[in-house]
């Protein structure tokens, strides 16, 4: 039996998968469900603000967006819906991201937008501050949370010397 998504991972193209696959592998790894679309603030803006505004009904808890250059899409989504969102600003050829990063970031007072760092890392970051805010509220993601942080430290203090 498939289990109820609890993440939605809203891509503004499919060439952003190449990022955000980043973001899958860990939110398997915390046992997360998800489910992940492509769909885009400037080409297909009804279905985008139908989407958002139908995801606390279908039972998601937080929604991630990822896109590169005006990047809008987190921003969208997050006038329609009450949902934590987090953005990931996809880096670009002509900005290395940085255009990403300000459109995702620059959000009006009121209508937020957890912004993580561009590219990959912010791709794992987005999995990783999900599991986070599950985790304040269920057991079972807070446990996967301090277990994760405690394989960090064991990779660094195996490391430490060389």
């Amino acid at each position: 039996m498939e289990r109820k998504p609890l993440v939605g991972i809203v891509m503004g193209s499919m060439s952003d998968f190449d990022c955000v696959v980043e973001t899958t592998k860990l939110l398997e790894e915390f046992d997360i469900p998800y489910e992940k679309i492509v769909l885009s603030a400037h080409r297909t803006p009804d279905e985008t603000i139908a989407y958002a505004k139908s995801a606390y009904e279908r039972g998601l808890k937080i929604i991630i967006a990822a896109a590169g250059g005006a990047a809008h899409l987190a921003g969208v989504i997050a006038g329609c819906t009450t949902l934590p969102v987090i953005g990931i600003p996809i880096k670009t050829s002509t900005l290395d991201g940085l255009d990403s990063l300000l459109s995702i970031v620059q959000m009006p007072a009121g209508v937020p937008v957890a912004t993580v760092a561009i590219g990959k890392a912010g791709a794992k970051n987005a999995a990783v501050l999900c599991a986070t805010i599950l985790g304040a509220f269920d057991e079972k993601y807070h446990q996967k949370m301090l277990d994760h942080k405690e394989s960090m430290k064991r990779n660094v203090l195996e490391n430490m010397k060389f």
